[in-house]
Protein backbone atom coordinates (compact mmCIF):
# COMPACT_ATOMS: atom_id res chain seq x y z
CA UNK A 1 0.00 0.00 0.00
CA UNK A 2 1.41 3.39 -0.98
CA UNK A 3 1.63 5.65 2.05
CA UNK A 4 -0.36 8.86 1.43
CA UNK A 5 -0.72 12.09 3.41
CA UNK A 6 -1.33 15.70 2.49
CA UNK A 7 2.12 17.38 2.10
CA UNK A 8 1.08 20.37 4.22
CA UNK A 9 0.07 18.10 7.09
CA UNK A 10 3.21 15.98 6.68
CA UNK A 11 5.51 19.00 6.99
CA UNK A 12 3.53 20.44 9.90
CA UNK A 13 3.60 17.19 11.88
CA UNK A 14 7.30 16.64 11.20
CA UNK A 15 8.04 20.18 12.41
CA UNK A 16 6.04 19.42 15.55
CA UNK A 17 7.96 16.17 16.06
CA UNK A 18 11.29 18.01 15.79
CA UNK A 19 10.13 20.57 18.36
CA UNK A 20 8.97 17.77 20.67
CA UNK A 21 12.36 16.03 20.47
CA UNK A 22 14.23 19.25 21.25
CA UNK A 23 12.04 20.75 23.98
CA UNK A 24 13.58 18.91 26.95
CA UNK A 25 17.15 19.85 25.95
CA UNK A 26 16.24 23.49 25.31
CA UNK A 27 14.34 23.64 28.61
CA UNK A 28 17.46 22.43 30.42
CA UNK A 29 19.45 25.27 28.87
CA UNK A 30 16.91 27.96 29.79
CA UNK A 31 16.55 26.59 33.34
CA UNK A 32 20.33 26.60 33.78
CA UNK A 33 20.57 30.20 32.57
CA UNK A 34 17.83 31.21 35.00
CA UNK A 35 19.74 29.59 37.88
CA UNK A 36 22.96 31.31 36.88
CA UNK A 37 21.27 34.73 36.86
CA UNK A 38 20.25 34.30 40.51
CA UNK A 39 22.56 34.94 43.49
CA UNK A 40 23.70 31.52 44.65
CA UNK A 41 26.39 29.52 46.35
CA UNK A 42 29.32 28.18 44.32
CA UNK A 43 28.02 24.60 44.55
CA UNK A 44 24.68 25.60 43.03
CA UNK A 45 26.48 27.47 40.27
CA UNK A 46 28.53 24.39 39.45
CA UNK A 47 25.32 22.37 39.17
CA UNK A 48 23.78 25.06 36.95
CA UNK A 49 26.85 25.04 34.70
CA UNK A 50 26.63 21.25 34.40
CA UNK A 51 22.92 21.50 33.54
CA UNK A 52 23.76 24.10 30.90
CA UNK A 53 26.54 21.96 29.42
CA UNK A 54 24.43 18.79 29.38
CA UNK A 55 21.46 20.59 27.83
CA UNK A 56 23.59 22.20 25.13
CA UNK A 57 25.33 18.89 24.33
CA UNK A 58 22.00 17.07 24.14
CA UNK A 59 20.45 19.76 21.93
CA UNK A 60 23.46 19.73 19.58
CA UNK A 61 23.34 15.92 19.27
CA UNK A 62 19.62 15.94 18.52
CA UNK A 63 19.86 18.81 16.02
CA UNK A 64 22.64 17.12 14.07
CA UNK A 65 20.68 13.87 13.96
CA UNK A 66 17.33 15.47 13.04
CA UNK A 67 18.98 17.54 10.31
CA UNK A 68 20.17 14.28 8.77
CA UNK A 69 17.02 12.20 9.42
CA UNK A 70 14.46 14.81 8.34
CA UNK A 71 16.44 17.52 6.56
CA UNK A 72 18.40 18.07 3.38
CA UNK A 73 21.52 16.19 4.53
CA UNK A 74 19.67 12.91 3.99
CA UNK A 75 18.96 13.95 0.41
CA UNK A 76 22.61 14.45 -0.54
CA UNK A 77 23.98 12.54 -3.51
CA UNK A 78 26.70 9.93 -3.37
CA UNK A 79 27.88 7.60 -0.64
CA UNK A 80 27.40 8.45 3.02
CA UNK A 81 30.21 8.27 5.55
CA UNK A 82 29.11 5.20 7.52
CA UNK A 83 31.29 6.06 10.52
CA UNK A 84 29.87 9.58 10.68
CA UNK A 85 26.26 8.35 10.37
CA UNK A 86 26.84 5.80 13.14
CA UNK A 87 28.37 8.41 15.44
CA UNK A 88 25.53 10.89 14.88
CA UNK A 89 22.96 8.15 15.57
CA UNK A 90 24.72 6.91 18.71
CA UNK A 91 24.91 10.42 20.16
CA UNK A 92 21.20 10.92 19.47
CA UNK A 93 20.30 7.67 21.24
CA UNK A 94 22.61 8.56 24.15
CA UNK A 95 20.78 11.89 24.59
CA UNK A 96 17.71 10.07 25.95
CA UNK A 97 17.14 9.46 29.67
CA UNK A 98 17.10 5.69 29.23
CA UNK A 99 20.00 4.99 26.90
CA UNK A 100 19.63 1.78 24.86
CA UNK A 101 22.85 0.01 23.91
CA UNK A 102 23.55 -0.23 20.20
CA UNK A 103 25.08 -2.99 18.07
CA UNK A 104 26.01 -2.40 14.43
CA UNK A 105 26.42 -5.14 11.83
CA UNK A 106 26.84 -3.51 8.43
CA UNK A 107 28.13 -5.53 5.48
CA UNK A 108 27.79 -3.51 2.30
CA UNK A 109 30.20 -1.68 0.04
CA UNK A 110 27.83 1.23 -0.56
CA UNK A 111 25.52 3.12 1.77
CA UNK A 112 23.85 6.20 0.30
CA UNK A 113 22.65 9.22 2.28
CA UNK A 114 19.08 7.98 1.70
CA UNK A 115 19.99 4.59 3.16
CA UNK A 116 21.54 6.30 6.18
CA UNK A 117 18.45 8.48 6.63
CA UNK A 118 16.25 5.37 6.52
CA UNK A 119 18.38 3.63 9.16
CA UNK A 120 18.24 6.72 11.39
CA UNK A 121 14.45 6.85 11.19
CA UNK A 122 14.22 3.13 11.91
CA UNK A 123 16.40 3.69 14.98
CA UNK A 124 14.04 6.49 16.06
CA UNK A 125 11.19 3.99 15.86
CA UNK A 126 13.19 1.52 17.92
CA UNK A 127 13.93 4.13 20.60
CA UNK A 128 10.22 4.96 20.85
CA UNK A 129 9.52 1.26 21.51
CA UNK A 130 11.91 1.23 24.50
CA UNK A 131 10.49 3.47 27.27
CA UNK A 132 12.87 1.91 29.82
CA UNK A 133 15.90 1.41 27.59
CA UNK A 134 17.20 -1.87 26.26
CA UNK A 135 19.13 -2.91 23.19
CA UNK A 136 18.98 -1.84 19.55
CA UNK A 137 20.61 -3.95 16.84
CA UNK A 138 21.16 -2.71 13.30
CA UNK A 139 21.91 -5.18 10.52
CA UNK A 140 22.51 -4.24 6.86
CA UNK A 141 23.05 -6.79 4.11
CA UNK A 142 23.24 -6.93 0.33
CA UNK A 143 20.59 -9.40 -0.83
CA UNK A 144 19.69 -10.85 -4.20
CA UNK A 145 16.67 -8.55 -4.51
CA UNK A 146 18.37 -5.42 -3.16
CA UNK A 147 19.65 -3.99 0.10
CA UNK A 148 18.06 -5.17 3.35
CA UNK A 149 18.00 -3.32 6.68
CA UNK A 150 16.86 -4.87 9.96
CA UNK A 151 16.57 -2.88 13.18
CA UNK A 152 15.50 -4.78 16.29
CA UNK A 153 14.55 -3.41 19.70
CA UNK A 154 14.41 -5.44 22.89
CA UNK A 155 14.13 -4.49 26.53
CA UNK A 156 11.89 -3.96 29.53
CA UNK A 157 8.36 -2.88 28.52
CA UNK A 158 9.35 -3.02 24.86
CA UNK A 159 6.16 -2.35 22.90
CA UNK A 160 4.99 -1.38 19.43
CA UNK A 161 1.91 0.82 19.77
CA UNK A 162 -1.07 -0.06 17.59
CA UNK A 163 -1.16 3.37 15.95
CA UNK A 164 2.57 3.14 15.19
CA UNK A 165 2.02 -0.26 13.57
CA UNK A 166 -0.80 1.27 11.49
CA UNK A 167 1.46 4.10 10.35
CA UNK A 168 4.24 1.69 9.38
CA UNK A 169 1.66 -0.21 7.31
CA UNK A 170 0.67 3.05 5.58
CA UNK A 171 -2.75 3.13 7.26
CA UNK A 172 -4.02 6.26 8.97
CA UNK A 173 -4.40 5.57 12.72
CA UNK A 174 -7.89 5.53 14.21
CA UNK A 175 -7.34 8.93 15.86
CA UNK A 176 -5.75 10.42 12.75
CA UNK A 177 -2.19 11.51 12.09
CA UNK A 178 -0.18 13.27 14.77
CA UNK A 179 3.34 14.52 15.42
CA UNK A 180 4.15 11.12 16.92
CA UNK A 181 2.62 8.82 14.30
CA UNK A 182 3.88 10.79 11.31
CA UNK A 183 7.48 9.66 11.95
CA UNK A 184 6.80 5.95 11.30
CA UNK A 185 4.85 6.97 8.20
CA UNK A 186 7.77 9.11 7.07
CA UNK A 187 10.07 6.10 7.55
CA UNK A 188 7.81 4.07 5.29
CA UNK A 189 7.85 6.84 2.68
CA UNK A 190 11.66 6.81 2.67
CA UNK A 191 11.70 3.02 2.17
CA UNK A 192 9.20 3.32 -0.68
CA UNK A 193 11.32 6.09 -2.23
CA UNK A 194 14.17 3.59 -2.32
CA UNK A 195 11.96 1.09 -4.14
CA UNK A 196 11.47 -1.09 -1.08
CA UNK A 197 8.99 -1.72 1.69
CA UNK A 198 8.92 -1.38 5.47
CA UNK A 199 7.43 -3.95 7.83
CA UNK A 200 7.28 -4.48 11.59
CA UNK A 201 7.05 -7.70 13.54
CA UNK A 202 6.14 -7.71 17.22
CA UNK A 203 5.56 -11.26 18.50
CA UNK A 204 3.27 -11.10 21.51
CA UNK A 205 5.12 -11.66 24.76
CA UNK A 206 8.49 -11.92 23.03
CA UNK A 207 9.81 -8.56 24.26
CA UNK A 208 11.40 -7.84 20.90
CA UNK A 209 10.31 -5.78 17.92
CA UNK A 210 11.89 -6.21 14.49
CA UNK A 211 11.69 -3.51 11.82
CA UNK A 212 12.61 -4.67 8.31
CA UNK A 213 13.21 -2.64 5.16
CA UNK A 214 13.68 -4.93 2.17
CA UNK A 215 14.21 -4.79 -1.60
CA UNK A 216 15.85 -1.37 -1.35
CA UNK A 217 17.62 0.06 -4.37
CA UNK A 218 21.24 -0.82 -3.64
CA UNK A 219 22.51 2.46 -5.13
CA UNK A 220 20.08 4.57 -3.13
Amino acid sequence: MQAMIDPAHLSAYIASRICHDLVSSVSSITNALDFMNEPQESEMRVQAEKLLHDGADSAASKLKFLRYAFGSVGLSKGAADIHDAKQITERFVASHNYQPTMTWDIETEHLSFSHARLIMNMVMLAVDCLPRGGEIKIKVRNQTDGLGVNVSASGKRCKLRADTADAIAGTEPQDGWSARTVQPLFTRIIAEGLGGKLEAQAPEGDGEIVLSATRLNAEG
